[in-house]
């Protein structure tokens, strides 16, 4: 799967101010519906919060995956930041959180969902593509990163 097919510079923000969970995911559900006409920013944020009481989507290592399915998504929707400070996120290491990739999907797309989930977690695991991540300087950057693999990635 490659990331550049639900990832777009527009959906990138670097050193974005957060001052708690709740800002980063009202900030992502704004990033995803501003170029997402069929989606609206308060239901995502809705999603988002649902999900994130089911439990955490903090994985560690500074690192959260926020991810909802909805109605009226088209296909599956990226977003990605970095935050200037890491905040408190009820990470499974209990660390702050600074890397925050989000994802909606359709409601119906169980499958793909869990497939883009694995694939995001995957490059996520790794130290170096993290420090790649932190290291960018801007939103063009970042993105360049983010979708680096692709090239070498399978559809």
């Amino acid at each position: 799967m490659q990331v550049r097919s639900f990832l777009s510079q527009h959906r990138t923000q670097c050193g974005v101010e957060a001052s708690s969970k709740k800002r980063a995911l009202e900030i992502l559900s704004q990033l995803i519906a501003k170029d997402q006409p069929t989606l609206n920013a308060d239901e995502i944020f809705i999603n988002f919060t649902g999900r994130e009481r089911l439990g955490s989507t903090g994985l560690g290592q500074g690192i959260a995956i926020p991810h909802c399915r909805t109605k009226n998504c088209a296909g599956i929707v990226g977003a990605l930041i970095t935050l200037n400070q890491p905040v408190d996120y009820d990470a499974i290491d209990g660390q702050p959180v600074d890397i925050l990739f989000a994802l909606v999907v359709p409601e119906e797309a169980h499958d793909a969902h869990l497939q883009t989930l694995a694939t995001i977690a995957e490059r996520l695991n790794r130290p170096e593509f993290l420090n790649a991540l932190r290291g960018a300087e801007d939103q063009t950057a970042l993105f360049s990163l983010a979708i680096a693999e692709d090239l070498g990635a399978t559809a």
